[in-house]
């Protein structure tokens, strides 16, 4: 069958045909006739149901299937010829025409996706300049200082006063709704830090000012977003009773001291801890240093420098993804005029274009980047990062995981994890220079 098939770009193809009547009735033949072998039909034996009641029963379906094979065939046919890869198409071919004509042959055109090729030249020329970042003495006694104050111990106040803002406070209490006793709202002897939200919104304040042994009412109520769908929202009272205020003892800096912050280390001392948290937060200043500076410096700059071809199909998703948003922020009647006015929203997309062309280009880079390297990175790395954060938030690592799945993020956030690992080996190199 002829069909025109044509690079745009390096990133682009056009493949066209017509697919005349007579093609698609031979392919409908064809598949009603596979079909025929498996259907089963009241009234015919299985395997035995003519051809012809097949495509009058499913004429529809049929029909969708023989032209889906017809452009299958003309697809493959003209990636052969474009010597185009499977493994090289980016996303899924999309039609730019489709027209049924009353002869009952279709014409159609077929834009295609490629990765680019990313002539990377020399990328390492353009790594910028790296600072070996220091820690100074007295920011580490300061963290050590840290560290030892929030590992002290709680002991109770020596006399007695009312309870106020940092302190913590040692209560039973014992939450209601309605009247009714709700499951999780019950605890004794809790020692609650006055000032750290860690209670319902409210719940803190109104325990300053209490005295020992005090029994108080306490009115919250649940954020609408809250966890639990059958408190959120909800007025609760809680039935409060402090028993002591307790405040954080004095922490001894010893060795003692060391060797419980350094379990495994042998003949740990205070010196050790010290190098220990030196290195420590050198690692945290490079981290902030080569994220918040260094990275977006070096990827702006080869966006800049590299020139290449973009998918405009990918082009086209990253503005769609960027004008969604945007809508999705808008008042409704903003909303109202950009569907009463197609011009501005084509408008909106042209101003949002050399954005998205920057970003999927860095992201092309960045493949390159890793491929040059030898970096990667696998769906385990990602489960264990996505695990991590999730248990910092105290949230449920498996119910995270399935939400990201569902929404299509972990490509991104793959691909964020290997921009991190290439640059960053890229300038460890220059620091090590």
């Amino acid at each position: 069958m002829e069909f025109n098939a044509n690079r745009v770009d390096d990133a682009n193809a056009v493949i066209s045909s017509t697919i005349s009547a007579e093609v698609i009735e031979k392919n409908l033949d064809k598949v009603a006739k596979e079909a025929a072998k498996t259907m089963d039909i009241q009234g015919f034996r299985k395997g035995k149901v003519p051809v012809a009641v097949v495509k009058q029963r499913y004429a529809d379906k049929l029909t969708e299937d023989a032209e889906g094979e017809a452009l299958r065939a003309i697809l493959a046919d003209g990636l052969k010829e474009l010597d185009i890869k499977n493994e090289d198409i980016v996303g899924e071919p999309t039609f730019s025409k489709y027209d049924k004509n009353d002869d009952g042959s279709i014409e159609f055109e077929v834009k295609v996706a490629c990765k680019p090729n990313v002539d990377l030249g020399d990328y390492k020329a353009l790594v910028p300049e790296v600072e070996d970042k220091a820690v100074n003495a007295e920011d580490v006694d300061a963290r050590l200082e840290e560290m030892a104050n929030s590992s002290a111990p709680l002991v109770k106040i020596a006399r007695k006063r009312m309870v106020k803002d940092q302190d913590h406070a040692l209560i039973d209490f014992e939450g209601f709704v309605d009247g009714v006793a709700f499951e999780g709202g019950k605890a004794e002897k809790y020692a609650l830090h006055i000032g750290s939200n860690s209670f319902i919104p409210g719940f803190e304040e109104q325990v300053i000012g209490m005295k020992y042994e005090e029994q108080k009412d306490i009115t919250v109520t649940f954020p609408a977003e809250y966890q639990s769908k059958d408190l959120a929202g909800k007025e609760a009272v809680f039935k409060v009773t402090l028993h002591e205020i307790q405040e954080k003892g004095k922490a001894e800096i010893n060795d003692e001291f060391a060797a419980k912050m350094l379990p495994g280390e042998e003949g740990a001392t205070v010196e050790t801890l010290k190098a220990k948290l030196e290195e420590q937060m050198k690692n945290e200043a490079k981290g902030t240093y080569y994220r918040d500076e260094l990275k977006p410096a070096y990827l702006d700059k080869l966006v800049e420098t590299l020139n290449f071809a973009l998918p405009a199909s990918v082009v086209d998703q990253e503005i769609n993804f960027t004008l969604n948003n945007k809508v999705r922020a808008m008042k409704e009647e903003e909303i109202k005029e950009l569907q009463e006015n197609e011009s501005k929203v084509e408008t909106m997309r042209d101003e949002l274009r050399e954005d998205a062309e920057k970003s999927v280009k860095a992201t092309f880079i960045v493949d390159a980047l890793a491929k040059a390297e030898g970096v990667e990175v696998n769906d385990q790395e990602v489960t264990q990062v996505i695990y991590y954060e999730a248990m910092q938030m105290g949230q449920n690592p498996q119910d995270v995981l399935k939400q990201y799945q569902d929404a299509g993020y972990l490509p991104a956030i793959k691909m964020s994890m290997i921009e991190d690992k290439v640059i960053t080996k890229l300038l460890d190199e220059k620091l090590g220079k």
